[in-house]
């Protein structure tokens, strides 16, 4: 190998070394994770630790669903998380346009109060939420995990991120539009949606991956178990007795699995999204 050769290895090899490290201790409780799923109850609470279950009880995850009716809690954060995610990129996307490209009063002053609503802790909305939801009947239903989603801070983050996308779009190409007589909803339909076809991939993943994981909101509205969600359903797993640590696990994997799959087929729009919004 020459000497050129030798000397670009050199420099790249250290690079890669400290991202296998660092990826390494990313991977290490995914993998203990996988492993306690496929271990026994004694197995799971061994101490010092057993990295490699034996043998591999793949009994656990039929437990889990045997136990508990896993299916239910799946589907239930499956459409909860669907619908929050599809709703909060619609409205998004249209409050989003409106900012960045259609002139009107207070324009600036308006984002910008809506914007500070982000500062705002949740914990501080939530009583007066449910106040209200109560006094309506609509405690212990779904309807507090869908719509204040979408129109609250989560949906504010993206107008703010579909706001900053549409910026770096030249405006030449709403004048042309209006030109050949585009209304500025069939503007926005047909041109400028499929233009921030990133910006909507980094928000699809950035919101079922939050809805999906949401625990304080559940735990508030929800009573019946049969409407709980995933990371409700864990809590099922505990008992007097202790918790069923082999079962938590797989019941994790399962969870995990929707969240890698998502990110698997938008993962090169999501990259793209991050990387260009707020270039102007």
């Amino acid at each position: 190998m020459s000497n050129k050769k030798w000397s670009k290895a050199a420099k790249v090899i250290p690079k890669y070394t400290v991202l296998l490290v660092i990826t390494s201790f990313i991977l290490i409780p995914f993998y203990w994770m996988v492993s306690t799923s496929l271990k026994d109850f004694q197995q799971a609470l061994s101490f010092p630790p057993q990295w490699i279950p034996s043998p591999i009880h793949w009994s656990n995850y039929f437990d889990l669903f045997a136990k508990q009716p896993f299916h239910l809690y799946v589907f239930n954060s499956l459409y909860i998380a669907a619908l929050v995610t599809v709703g909060t990129c619609l409205f998004a996307a249209l409050a989003g346009y409106a900012f960045a490209k259609i002139a009107f009063p207070w324009k600036n002053a308006t984002f910008l109060i809506l914007l500070s609503s982000m500062m705002i802790p949740t914990e501080i909305t939530t009583i007066p939420l449910f106040i209200w939801l109560s006094k309506i009947g609509l405690v212990d239903t779904h309807f507090p995990l869908i719509v204040p989603p979408m129109l609250g801070a989560g949906g504010m983050f993206g107008v703010f991120l579909y706001r900053q996308f549409f910026i770096t779009i030249p405006n030449d190409l709403d004048e042309a539009a209006k030109i050949d007589g585009c209304t500025p909803w069939t503007t926005f339909r047909k041109i400028m949606l499929p233009l921030a076809s990133p910006a909507i991939a980094t928000l699809s993943i950035l919101t079922f991956l939050h809805s999906w994981n949401e625990f304080f909101e559940p735990l508030v509205y929800l009573n019946s178990s049969k409407l709980f969600t995933i990371p409700l359903a864990l809590s099922l797993f505990t008992s007097d007795s202790g918790t069923e640590w082999h079962l938590v696990m797989a019941a994790s994997v399962v969870a995990t699995l929707p969240l890698l799959t998502v990110f698997f087929f938008a993962q090169k729009k999501f990259i793209e999204g991050v990387a260009m919004t707020g270039l102007k």
